[in-house]
């Protein structure tokens, strides 16, 4: 199958079955970021993904990183910040500012530009029409930490997380799989293969699993409870 140009007015997208035999994925290219662009992608597992000044690029790669919610990895690092409890997490509450931390440069490390400032305008309409989330992680009053992604199907697709403070964006993520459990979510999409994401107990599958896990789900709403060792 041919890369697909997408009419930016009328996009169509490509049954992700059969998409290209590049283990990236990249199946189309065009088309828009409006919000019924993006949540028909996403039900197709596909996603946005480019840099400032290309066109639109289009990715369902071969093999998908996921997080089952069952299986994330609590570090002692990170059981031992929990048992302090000196953190405060809302949801939903800073949405833009959540897109601001994510898209900020990282030093000695890959990532961020890619959300430029039509990403940033398209996701926060998705999230003022209910479909993208945050997860918030303040200290003393200060937003240190968190992520944001969109749930489709009763998955969780993360697309970006940042931390100011160690282990915050693990914070972060270890509360949004205790509250996609309570909703009866299956997974978080993972998208992209890290070693830092495998640390965390991510695991990598075929496409075809993927879109079988997907096409199996129903759209659920998450049920977002500040969990008992985090109310102050």
């Amino acid at each position: 199958m041919a890369l697909l140009y997408l009419d930016k007015n009328y996009p169509v997208f490509p049954d992700s079955y059969h998409a290209l035999n590049d283990p990236d994925g990249l199946i189309a290219f065009g088309g828009n970021l409006l919000p019924t662009t993006l949540m028909d992608a996403y039900r197709k597992g596909i996603f946005p993904w480019y840099q400032d000044g290309d066109p639109i690029m289009w990715w369902s790669p071969s093999e998908r990183c996921i997080l089952r919610l069952e299986k994330f990895h609590v570090s002692k690092s990170l059981r031992k910040l929990i048992r302090k409890n000196i953190h405060t997490l809302t949801f939903n509450r800073a949405f833009s500012e959540v897109l601001r931390g994510c898209s900020a440069p990282r030093k000695n490390q890959e990532g961020g530009t890619w959300i430029t400032n039509d990403m940033r305008k398209a996701y926060y309409r998705l999230h003022k029409l209910g479909f993208a989330h945050s997860v918030e992680v303040w200290s003393k009053g200060y937003l240190v930490g968190g992520l944001y992604g969109v749930a489709v199907n009763g998955i969780f697709s993360g697309e970006s997380m940042f931390s100011k403070i160690p282990n915050a964006s693990k914070l972060a993520l270890y509360v949004l799989c205790r509250q996609l459990s309570l909703s009866s979510f299956a997974l978080i999409d993972c998208q992209i293969q890290t070693n830092h994401l495998l640390q965390l107990g991510a695991e990598i599958i075929s496409r075809d699993a993927f879109l079988n896990i997907l096409s199996s789900r129903e759209d659920l709403c998450i049920k977002w409870e500040t969990p008992t060792e985090f109310v102050t």
